[in-house]
Protein backbone atom coordinates (compact mmCIF):
# COMPACT_ATOMS: atom_id res chain seq x y z
CA UNK A 1 0.00 0.00 0.00
CA UNK A 2 2.86 2.39 0.81
CA UNK A 3 4.41 1.79 -2.65
CA UNK A 4 1.02 2.41 -4.30
CA UNK A 5 0.62 5.69 -2.37
CA UNK A 6 4.03 6.93 -3.58
CA UNK A 7 3.11 6.00 -7.17
CA UNK A 8 -0.18 7.93 -6.96
CA UNK A 9 1.65 10.88 -5.42
CA UNK A 10 4.26 10.88 -8.20
CA UNK A 11 1.57 10.81 -10.91
CA UNK A 12 -0.30 13.71 -9.26
CA UNK A 13 2.87 15.79 -8.98
CA UNK A 14 3.75 15.16 -12.64
CA UNK A 15 0.22 16.16 -13.71
CA UNK A 16 0.23 19.36 -11.68
CA UNK A 17 3.69 20.39 -12.87
CA UNK A 18 2.84 19.78 -16.54
CA UNK A 19 -0.47 21.68 -16.30
CA UNK A 20 1.21 24.54 -14.45
CA UNK A 21 3.75 25.04 -17.21
CA UNK A 22 1.42 24.55 -20.17
CA UNK A 23 0.47 28.29 -20.37
CA UNK A 24 4.13 29.17 -20.90
CA UNK A 25 4.48 26.51 -23.59
CA UNK A 26 1.39 27.88 -25.38
CA UNK A 27 2.98 31.36 -25.41
CA UNK A 28 6.39 30.16 -26.63
CA UNK A 29 5.60 30.81 -30.31
CA UNK A 30 4.60 34.47 -29.91
CA UNK A 31 6.56 37.12 -31.82
CA UNK A 32 8.86 39.29 -29.73
CA UNK A 33 10.60 42.45 -30.92
CA UNK A 34 10.29 45.75 -32.74
CA UNK A 35 10.57 46.82 -36.35
CA UNK A 36 10.98 50.40 -37.60
CA UNK A 37 10.12 51.80 -41.05
CA UNK A 38 11.03 54.94 -42.97
CA UNK A 39 10.03 56.47 -46.27
CA UNK A 40 7.63 59.03 -47.69
CA UNK A 41 3.86 59.26 -47.95
CA UNK A 42 1.35 61.20 -50.00
CA UNK A 43 -1.94 62.05 -48.31
CA UNK A 44 -5.41 62.54 -49.74
CA UNK A 45 -4.86 66.30 -49.44
CA UNK A 46 -2.27 66.35 -52.25
CA UNK A 47 0.03 69.23 -51.33
CA UNK A 48 -2.47 70.63 -48.84
CA UNK A 49 -0.54 69.84 -45.66
CA UNK A 50 -1.06 67.60 -42.68
CA UNK A 51 -3.92 69.38 -40.89
CA UNK A 52 -6.72 67.87 -42.99
CA UNK A 53 -5.16 64.55 -44.04
CA UNK A 54 -7.31 61.47 -43.44
CA UNK A 55 -5.60 58.74 -45.46
CA UNK A 56 -2.34 57.73 -47.07
CA UNK A 57 -2.86 57.33 -50.82
CA UNK A 58 0.72 56.43 -51.71
CA UNK A 59 3.80 55.13 -49.94
CA UNK A 60 7.35 55.46 -51.25
CA UNK A 61 10.56 53.95 -49.99
CA UNK A 62 13.65 56.10 -49.48
CA UNK A 63 14.58 55.59 -53.15
CA UNK A 64 11.17 56.75 -54.43
CA UNK A 65 9.74 53.30 -55.26
CA UNK A 66 5.94 53.44 -54.98
CA UNK A 67 4.09 51.04 -52.69
CA UNK A 68 6.98 50.41 -50.29
CA UNK A 69 8.80 51.67 -47.22
CA UNK A 70 12.21 50.57 -45.91
CA UNK A 71 13.12 48.70 -42.75
CA UNK A 72 15.11 51.13 -40.59
CA UNK A 73 15.75 49.06 -37.45
CA UNK A 74 14.90 45.62 -36.04
CA UNK A 75 15.11 43.76 -32.74
CA UNK A 76 14.12 40.32 -31.45
CA UNK A 77 12.41 37.98 -33.91
CA UNK A 78 12.67 40.58 -36.68
CA UNK A 79 16.49 40.60 -36.45
CA UNK A 80 16.85 38.40 -39.55
CA UNK A 81 15.45 41.18 -41.76
CA UNK A 82 18.23 43.27 -43.28
CA UNK A 83 18.12 47.03 -42.78
CA UNK A 84 16.93 48.78 -45.93
CA UNK A 85 14.72 45.86 -47.00
CA UNK A 86 11.59 47.00 -48.84
CA UNK A 87 8.33 46.50 -46.94
CA UNK A 88 5.14 46.25 -48.98
CA UNK A 89 2.58 48.79 -47.72
CA UNK A 90 -1.21 48.72 -48.14
CA UNK A 91 -2.87 51.54 -50.08
CA UNK A 92 -5.00 53.34 -49.23
CA UNK A 93 -4.66 53.47 -45.46
CA UNK A 94 -7.51 55.49 -43.99
CA UNK A 95 -6.71 56.56 -40.44
CA UNK A 96 -9.52 59.09 -39.93
CA UNK A 97 -11.89 57.47 -39.33
CA UNK A 98 -10.02 54.45 -38.03
CA UNK A 99 -10.20 51.66 -40.61
CA UNK A 100 -9.26 47.99 -40.34
CA UNK A 101 -6.37 47.54 -42.78
CA UNK A 102 -5.25 43.97 -43.49
CA UNK A 103 -1.62 43.75 -44.58
CA UNK A 104 -0.77 47.33 -43.64
CA UNK A 105 2.82 46.18 -43.98
CA UNK A 106 4.50 42.93 -45.04
CA UNK A 107 8.21 42.15 -44.93
CA UNK A 108 10.50 39.22 -44.26
CA UNK A 109 7.61 36.76 -44.01
CA UNK A 110 5.76 38.86 -41.41
CA UNK A 111 2.44 40.65 -41.99
CA UNK A 112 0.77 43.29 -39.83
CA UNK A 113 -3.01 43.63 -39.88
CA UNK A 114 -4.04 46.97 -38.36
CA UNK A 115 -7.21 46.54 -36.32
CA UNK A 116 -7.72 50.14 -35.20
CA UNK A 117 -5.90 53.43 -34.88
CA UNK A 118 -6.34 56.81 -33.27
CA UNK A 119 -5.00 60.23 -34.25
CA UNK A 120 -3.05 61.48 -31.22
CA UNK A 121 -1.96 64.84 -32.68
CA UNK A 122 -2.78 66.49 -36.01
CA UNK A 123 -1.61 70.01 -36.82
CA UNK A 124 -0.33 71.68 -40.00
CA UNK A 125 3.19 70.69 -38.91
CA UNK A 126 2.81 67.33 -37.15
CA UNK A 127 0.80 64.13 -37.41
CA UNK A 128 1.01 61.38 -34.80
CA UNK A 129 -1.07 58.19 -35.00
CA UNK A 130 -1.05 55.10 -32.83
CA UNK A 131 -2.86 51.84 -33.26
CA UNK A 132 -3.07 48.16 -32.48
CA UNK A 133 -3.14 45.08 -34.63
CA UNK A 134 -1.79 41.59 -35.13
CA UNK A 135 1.53 40.44 -36.56
CA UNK A 136 1.71 36.93 -38.01
CA UNK A 137 4.03 34.82 -40.11
CA UNK A 138 7.12 32.64 -40.10
CA UNK A 139 5.46 29.93 -38.01
CA UNK A 140 4.77 32.20 -35.01
CA UNK A 141 1.41 32.52 -33.32
CA UNK A 142 -0.48 35.72 -34.28
CA UNK A 143 0.77 38.33 -31.82
CA UNK A 144 -0.82 41.58 -30.65
CA UNK A 145 1.31 44.61 -31.54
CA UNK A 146 1.27 48.39 -31.24
CA UNK A 147 1.70 50.65 -34.27
CA UNK A 148 3.11 54.19 -34.21
CA UNK A 149 3.27 56.54 -37.22
CA UNK A 150 4.63 60.10 -37.30
CA UNK A 151 5.07 62.79 -39.95
CA UNK A 152 6.43 66.29 -39.62
CA UNK A 153 6.41 69.29 -41.91
CA UNK A 154 8.46 72.47 -41.50
CA UNK A 155 6.13 74.30 -43.89
CA UNK A 156 5.74 74.85 -47.62
CA UNK A 157 3.92 72.79 -50.21
CA UNK A 158 4.98 69.14 -50.39
CA UNK A 159 3.42 66.36 -52.44
CA UNK A 160 5.22 63.81 -50.24
CA UNK A 161 6.09 63.88 -46.55
CA UNK A 162 8.81 61.83 -44.89
CA UNK A 163 7.53 59.49 -42.21
CA UNK A 164 8.78 57.15 -39.55
CA UNK A 165 6.82 54.29 -38.05
CA UNK A 166 7.30 51.22 -35.96
CA UNK A 167 5.55 48.14 -34.68
CA UNK A 168 6.32 46.68 -31.28
CA UNK A 169 4.89 43.47 -29.96
CA UNK A 170 3.20 43.58 -26.60
CA UNK A 171 4.94 41.66 -23.82
CA UNK A 172 4.45 37.95 -23.36
CA UNK A 173 2.65 37.15 -20.09
CA UNK A 174 5.12 36.72 -17.23
CA UNK A 175 3.99 33.24 -16.27
CA UNK A 176 2.69 34.40 -12.88
CA UNK A 177 -0.48 32.37 -13.38
CA UNK A 178 1.63 29.27 -14.04
CA UNK A 179 3.57 29.80 -10.82
CA UNK A 180 0.32 30.27 -8.88
CA UNK A 181 -1.10 27.07 -10.36
CA UNK A 182 2.07 25.21 -9.43
CA UNK A 183 1.84 26.45 -5.84
CA UNK A 184 -1.82 25.45 -5.53
CA UNK A 185 -1.13 22.07 -7.09
CA UNK A 186 1.79 21.32 -4.80
CA UNK A 187 -0.34 22.33 -1.81
CA UNK A 188 -3.02 19.85 -2.88
CA UNK A 189 -0.41 17.13 -3.35
CA UNK A 190 0.86 17.77 0.19
CA UNK A 191 -2.68 17.43 1.57
CA UNK A 192 -3.16 14.15 -0.30
CA UNK A 193 0.24 12.91 0.90
CA UNK A 194 -0.68 13.66 4.53
CA UNK A 195 -3.99 11.89 4.16
CA UNK A 196 -2.36 8.72 2.86
CA UNK A 197 0.79 8.79 4.97
CA UNK A 198 -0.59 9.73 8.38
CA UNK A 199 -3.67 7.58 8.55
CA UNK A 200 -3.88 5.67 11.79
Amino acid sequence: MKHLTKTILAVLVAGVVSSAFSPQQAEAARINGTIDFAGAVQFDTGGGGLATASSVVQWRDVFGNAGFSNVADVTGDFSGIALGTQALMATPWTFNPSTFTPGLWSVGGFTFDLLSSVVITQTPNFLNISGTGTISGNGFDPTTANWAFTVQDAGGIHPFFSFSANAATQGVPDGGSAVAMLGIGLGLVELIRRKFCFRG
